[in-house]
């Protein structure tokens, strides 16, 4: 077990006091010596909590649980001596297992923090930078945008650039969560955090360091914890009314019982009470939840982020829990936004032999439309079969290839060219082809829905997501084409970003009470929509700036099947709140029932104060594991 340097030192104590509380119950000894052994080992243990006790006294700080434990320990001792017994065990060992909880405890909350750390550890040492003199390390916030830097095999890549030379696989776990490599190579863009794998990679950098994507998420994840949710808001007011409380109440179980039978003619048992008190103000210290409820949330938000998914804050996570409608923006959301050759219908000539003609005919246009023709060509383009080239602006082009007249573009062209063709009800853009002035054929391209969409669409119904919406800038037939292939039953086409906001406000005006609507869009032209929605999901946000400002939560890859992960994870972490939230209480509320009448001494109390709090700090850990969610 890897203990620091304040833990070491708490064991030691222990160790030290519990030692000193045996000889003087196992060896017979004179009783100044006893009482002498018996004053070092609570001293020895004790000696941290009075003095804070002490300090919160004079800061005005008085109701805490070192207040409370110095309170009940000292107040045993003084009830041993008023009742001439010598008996200090209980005092002592009252403290003695109270600072045990505190050690199991800290090194919970320890390894707890040590675990996302490590899962956040994304901060490179060092930037290798090309100068005229070689290469030369330094710290990566002192790298100018614009400048060379080499990074080799097993290295992390410090700043945000692009590939001018060689190729690599990344791995960029730690980023998005997932396990498999990409592959890089010249022209392609870069972020930060990722480690490269295979070869020696030159990347001239976009971003200084401290708008690069690994010093963004460094900073959400950090600043997460400022962000308090209800049930931690609700915790710490709590934590100031009921401790008052609590000693108020102890204050008049020793008084007020002694009293009344001293006014009824009965023995007024001063010490019999003025004990249960004590017994009540250790029961009652609310550390358990105090510690606990923070802990499980920052626990979630760590698990999350391991699993790619960053929350900026635990207000987020649980309101996360919350939700019962979701929205969803098109393209580049369940969609790749990565336009595609999806169908190819010909008359006359072979399939392949009309893309190959069209592919040519469009080679000198740099339009999406012209770039999927090439890449469905697959092959590379011989501009000398090419000639006579014309564009007409918003219908299309003409061309000559291999000396075939050819006329490309959008029905208006055919009607231009008098050739007649049929119309085609296919989502997507269709594109016309005519040869030597017969119709030849058409060409669909259109856009590609993600892999895991619609299983990700299913899963949310599987949640309990009682209403999915799909908001769109595309055609209603495009819109409901995409919409069936989803499985997707509500869906509003042709909105302008304006639109779209007007219509989260109508779906979040007809949402029930204290449920939560969340929209999930690219992150950069949704930022308004984003930021609009109860809860904003950014997908695929991997170095966007847009993304990581106006998002709730960013999602580091663009797996849509990471919204319902994110949501199985914010209610397993809210679960595990209410839990220790229940436990603790009502095991709190039993043992004052108790203390209060006698039946639970200080052992029942230690266990209600330091064996609930530790439970409830090993309970809240489990939200780090998000594996198996």
């Amino acid at each position: 077990m890897n203990l620091n340097k304040k833990q070491k030192k708490s064991l030691r104590r222990i160790i030290i006091s519990a030692a000193l509380l045996l000889a003087v119950n196992l060896i017979s000894l004179p009783e100044l010596l006893s009482m002498a052994l018996y004053a070092a080992s609570y001293w020895c243990i004790g000696q941290d909590v009075l003095k804070k006790a002490l300090k919160g006294i004079i800061n005005r700080q008085v109701f805490d649980e070192n207040f409370l434990m110095a309170v009940a320990t000292v107040g045993a001792i003084a009830l041993a001596l008023f009742d001439g017994t010598g008996d200090f065990n209980e005092a002592v060992a009252v403290m003695l297992f109270y600072q045990v909880g505190e050690l199991f405890e800290s090194i919970a909350v320890g390894r707890s923090r040590r675990n996302i750390n490590e899962l956040m550890d994304l901060r490179p040492d060092y930037a290798r930078l090309e100068t005229e003199n070689g290469l030369e390390e330094l710290d990566p916030e002192d790298v100018p945008v614009g400048s060379i830097i080499l990074v080799q095999p097993g290295e992390r890549v410090p700043l945000d650039g692009t590939v001018i030379e060689g190729s690599s696989a990344l791995d960029s776990s730690a980023l998005t969560g997932e396990s498999m490599p990409r592959d890089v190579s010249v022209g392609d863009s870069i972020v930060s955090g990722c480690i490269n794998l295979s070869g020696i990679l030159r990347i001239e950098t976009t971003k200084e360091f401290g708008e690069s994507t690994v010093a963004r998420i460094m900073e959400l994840v950090e600043n997460s914890s400022h962000r308090k949710s209800r049930s931690e808001n609700f915790i710490s007011r709590f934590a100031r009314v009921y401790t008052p409380a609590v000693c108020c109440s102890a204050l008049a179980l020793a008084l007020l019982p002694p009293v009344a039978r001293m006014i009824m003619g009965m023995e007024a048992m001063f010490s019999v009470w003025l004990y249960r008190a004590l017994t009540f103000l250790v029961i009652s210290c609310p550390c358990a939840l105090v510690i606990s409820i923070p802990l499980s949330f920052f626990a979630g938000i760590g698990g999350a982020s391991r699993a790619g998914i960053l929350v900026k804050g635990s207000n987020f996570l649980e309101a996360l829990s919350q939700v019962k409608n979701l929205v969803f923006d098109k393209t580049g959301t369940l969609t790749l936004g990565v336009f595609e050759v999806s169908h190819v219908e010909s008359f006359g000539m072979d399939k392949a032999r009309l893309i190959e003609l069209a592919a040519h005919a469009e080679w000198a246009s740099s339009h999406p439309i012209s770039l999927s023709l090439q890449r469905a060509y697959a092959k590379e383009i011989d501009r000398s079969r090419v000639s006579n080239i014309t564009e007409h602006s918003g219908y299309g082009i003409t061309a000559t290839v291999d000396g075939i007249s050819l006329a490309i573009g959008n029905r208006k062209l055919m009607e231009l060219q008098n050739v007649s063709c049929e119309e085609i009800s296919h989502s997507g853009t269709c594109i016309h082809v005519a040869a030597e002035g017969k119709y030849a054929g058409y060409i669909l391209i259109s856009d590609l829905v993600k892999p895991n969409s619609a299983k990700a669409i299913s899963e949310l119904k599987k949640l309990g997501i009682e209403r999915i919406v799909m908001l769109t800038g595309d055609n209603h037939s495009s819109a409901a084409h995409f919409a069936g292939q989803l499985g997707i039953s509500e869906f509003y086409a042709e909105l302008l970003p304006n639109h779209k906001v007007e219509k989260l406000e109508e779906l979040m005006a007809a949402q029930k009470p204290r449920h939560k609507l969340c929209f999930v869009g690219d992150g950069i032209n949704d930022a308004p929509v984003i930021t609009r929605s109860d809860i904003g999901i950014a997908m695929g946000a991997l170095g966007s700036d847009a993304a990581i400002e106006a998002a709730d939560i960013v999602l580091m890859d663009d797996d849509p099947l990471k919204i319902a992960k994110a949501i199985k994870i914010s209610r397993k972490c809210v679960g595990i709140v209410y839990q220790n939230i229940v436990f603790a209480l009502g095991i709190k509320l039993l043992c004052l029932v108790l203390g209060a009448l006698g039946y639970a001494g200080m052992w029942a109390a230690i266990f209600a104060d330091v064996g609930v709090m530790v439970l409830a700090v090993l309970n809240a850990i489990r939200a780090l594991n998000t594996k198996a969610v």
